[in-house]
């Protein structure tokens, strides 16, 4: 699924960013270590300040993409059966 991307409030890299459940402008950007950030010395990792952080979608309203691979020719029925007799 490609979702969009918008730039981290904090580390300014592009994001990509999920669709809140019942706002449609709205999305939450994913989870994303900090630049140059290293583990903790307990070796916990640790993500960057602007993670799940909400922010304004670039595309509101719009249906994710997905990547679903095109049927090669061999592959294809002419009839699809949905049930065997």
């Amino acid at each position: 699924m490609k979702l969009p991307r918008v730039n981290c409030a904090v580390c300014h890299r592009a994001i990509a960013a999920g669709p809140v459940a019942g706002r449609l402008r709205r999305g939450r950007v994913w989870r994303h270590d900090a630049p140059g950030a290293r583990r903790d010395p307990d070796g916990s990792l640790v993500s960057c300040p602007g993670s799940l952080a909400l922010v304004d979608l670039p595309m509101p309203g719009e249906q994710p993409l997905f990547d679903l691979p095109k049927p090669r020719p061999e592959e294809a029925e002419e009839d699809p059966v949905l049930f065997v007799i």
